[in-house]
């Protein structure tokens, strides 16, 4: 009778188990269904992932997001997008932060207008996902090294610029990628990140021309075989750009007369020149020679540092021509007002040491606010030199020539909105003949 009621109990316990393994099973089935779809609806809303493919053993679990949109405010509504994003703590963790964007009045944009808008955001942190690097050096500890070994012997300002990019952007996103990693599809995952975060096309490709230099440095040392593709990315579409201030000859006028010593013959050399001012902060006494008439551009000074440079390019170091009104000008300066200095620069602040640019700047804006002429840089001086050349019917091959461009190109690509006299003839020729067919 025991051993019966033994047996009962056995077959019973193997019943019950049986029992849990199918239930157990068909809540795994369910679950698997319920992700299934889930991930059909998020990849319906989000475009997939490229830096994915290959790459499934190095990579954090993907969790791609649909977002949430929620209207907000009492007098004036918005929509507002709300999102998770991964970012890069400076001890390596990575943290999830929640972002919200405003895309627009519920006045003026519908819901599904809003949804479109927060899509590109959604691209971007589904598509851009931190890898682990499993071995070998990561961007993050190469830079480290790039840092150490090769930043000294670039200049400052490019130094300064490769940071900036590096800290804003690079690393943030790419800084725990293994450097064999990197390849084209990443990065164009990386570039559609940049955009949806509002960047330009000139922007992203600054930032490429980092990313790039740093992974050349990489395969020279043998730590990559190759680099990423660059002509196969895709940019975003260059967006309308802003026409640069600058000055017209008649403002410049204004501007030198009404200014005092060392300003006023400053501004004269910025202007009639076209040099740029770190050129111009950088110059010697010896570097104007008055028997041959010219100006050697020979350094820059860095206005960050104060120190000088060899100038921007190679082009950059040229010998400058002097107007007759500038040469006589700059001999009165040279008698009545120039200060000695240790360094003998021709322009030098007060101490005799080089001018500081800031300060420089801000006694323009006075000067500016005082004239009642719209605010514009020191650039706008040698904008207005080579627009007043290429305005009077001068060749672009002078023009470069004289603002020292490596490539003509370069030079009708920042002044193309600018129109000659020959165009303007030619246009007039073509009004006048067709309006006498009219007649």
């Amino acid at each position: 009778m025991a051993c019966c009621d033994s047996l009962s109990v056995a077959e019973a316990r193997e019943t019950a188990d049986a029992s849990q393994r199918l239930t157990g099973e068909k809540q795994q089935a369910s679950v698997s269904r319920t992700v299934s779809v889930t991930d059909g609806i998020a990849g319906a809303i989000v475009s997939p992932a490229p830096c994915n493919a290959g790459m499934e053993q190095s990579m954090p679990r993907r969790r791609y997001q649909r977002g949430r949109i929620i209207s907000r405010g009492k007098k004036r509504k918005v929509w507002v997008g709300i999102f998770r994003e991964d970012r890069v703590r400076t001890d390596g963790t990575i943290h999830r932060a929640r972002r919200s964007v405003v895309l627009g009045s519920v006045k003026h944009v519908s819901k599904l207008q809003a949804i479109e808008a927060l899509r590109p955001y959604l691209d971007a942190v589904n598509l851009v996902a931190i890898p682990k690097a499993k071995a070998g050096r990561t961007l993050k500890n190469f830079v480290e090294e790039w840092k150490h070994n090769v930043a000294p012997t670039l200049k400052p300002s490019t130094v300064r610029a490769a940071e900036s990019h590096l800290r804003t952007h690079i690393l943030p996103t790419m800084g725990e990628m293994s450097l064999t990693a990197i390849n084209t599809r990443n990065v164009q995952a990386f570039i559609s990140a940049l955009t949806a975060k509002g960047l330009t096309r000139k922007s992203c490709d600054n930032v490429l021309q980092t990313l790039s230099g740093l992974l050349r440095t990489a395969k020279a040392w043998g730590y990559i075989p190759a680099v990423f593709d660059r002509s196969s990315l895709s940019l975003p579409r260059e967006g309308e750009k802003k026409e640069e201030r600058f000055f017209t000859a008649e403002q410049v006028r204004q501007i030198i007369n009404a200014s005092e010593e060392p300003y006023s013959t400053l501004w004269a050399v910025l202007g009639l020149t076209g040099c740029r001012a770190g050129e111009v902060f950088a110059l010697k006494r010896t570097d104007i020679d008055f028997e041959k008439r010219v100006i050697r551009i020979r350094r820059t000074l860095d206005a960050a540092t104060r120190q000088m440079h060899a100038p921007k390019s190679r082009s950059s170091s040229a010998d400058l021509p002097i107007p007759d009104a500038l040469a006589e000008r700059l001999r009165t300066f040279l008698a009545q007002h120039w200060r000695e200095n240790e360094a003998d620069l021709l322009f030098c602040n007060k101490v005799g040491k080089p001018m500081v640019r800031n300060k420089v700047a801000l006694k323009l804006q006075a000067t500016l606010k005082d004239l009642g002429i719209e605010r514009a840089a020191l650039h706008a001086f040698r904008h207005m030199a080579s627009s007043e050349l290429i305005e009077n019917g001068v060749a672009p091959s002078v023009v470069q020539r004289q603002m020292r461009h490596s490539d003509a190109r370069i030079t009708l690509q920042k002044y193309a909105h600018v129109i000659g006299d020959a165009q303007r003839r030619a246009v007039d020729t073509l009004a006048g003949r067709v309006l006498e067919l009219t007649r």
